[in-house]
């Protein structure tokens, strides 16, 4: 049987994507950003299960799967026809998928939720028909700038337009306070009131990498991200969920991506989740978790 059509149903976990660094470098004549960040990919994320079917259908449950799109409009239908697109091309046939997206990240926030649904799509198929794997990656791009990264899954310095990686070696048990107000941020429009596109790259990493937490803290200490002032001027609730995060001592606190989820960086488990109970317990109205950074290596 074809590895493109396994009849066996399967789960994949989406992971959450953490921009720790993001500098905004230029701006191509297509009007792409040029970036340049460091990934990294958290334990907390969504879930797919997926089955074959007789024709394609896309189930969404979880916290947050009523504010998503269940049509053609869901990146996750537009990444299974990708999927096929690619796979009909090499002569294997991808029959019709149902897909049960449990959504448990909040959309719009700066945490990569829809691109890494897609991408779990994707890196499935690819690790069924691996001849194929290059090919769904050069269309994951299609899909999202950040696609790609997410289908690889590896904490990365990140360049281009998010289609250049470079690995990020992180040895040290981190652990990461998520916090999201519930407020989504579009991109375009925090891309668009950027004052600057013109800024500096990120220092050069250490080769050795990172191997305890206060290392990495103290290089981030030199980064920025350059879309936290005006995703904060755009909705300040933002700057209100940081001085929460700030105030329960982390090693760092910054908000990830374009928003609005920030987040903190510990250094012990338990430090982190009594941050974010007390957090949970003083804004009952946001979405708050505690997790780690995943340390496993790309997918694909």
């Amino acid at each position: 049987m074809d590895a493109a059509a396994s009849v066996a149903p399967v789960t994949v976990q989406a992971r959450a994507k953490i921009n720790l660094a993001l500098h905004v470098i230029g701006q191509r004549a297509d009007g792409y950003h040029e970036l340049d960040s460091l990934v990294v990919f958290a334990r907390e994320g969504d879930r797919l299960d997926i089955a074959p079917s007789s024709t394609d259908r896309l189930e969404l449950t979880g916290d947050f799967g009523h504010r998503l799109p269940a049509g053609s409009d869901n990146i996750v239908l537009k990444a299974l026809n990708a999927a096929r697109t690619v796979l009909d091309a090499a002569g294997h046939r991808l029959p019709p998928q149902a897909v049960r997206l449990t959504k448990n990240l909040p959309p719009s926030s700066g945490i990569g939720g829809g691109s890494a649904d897609a991408a779990a799509l994707l890196r499935l198929f690819a690790e069924r028909q691996p001849s194929c794997a290059k090919d769904l990656r050069i269309a994951a791009l299609s899909l999202g700038a950040d696609v790609p990264m997410c289908m690889d899954g590896a904490n990365a310095r990140v360049r281009g337009i998010g289609e250049l990686s470079t690995a990020l070696l992180i040895t040290a048990p981190i652990f990461v306070l998520l916090v999201n107000p519930r407020v989504e941020v579009p991109t375009p429009a925090v891309f668009s009131a950027l004052l600057r596109r013109d800024n500096e790259p990120l220092p050069d990493l250490p080769d050795e990498g990172f191997a305890v937490p206060s290392a990495l803290a103290d290089y981030l200490r030199l980064c920025r991200n350059d879309l936290m002032p005006p995703a904060v001027a755009l909705e300040p609730v933002i700057g209100e969920a940081l001085e929460a995060v700030e105030r329960s001592d982390p090693l760092l606190a910054r908000m990830s991506g374009s928003g609005a989820t920030v987040f903190g960086l510990f250094g012990s488990e338990n430090g982190c989740r009594l941050a974010a109970e007390r957090i949970a317990a003083r804004h009952p109205g946001w979405w708050v978790r505690a997790t780690a950074i995943s340390t496993e290596a790309s997918h694909v």
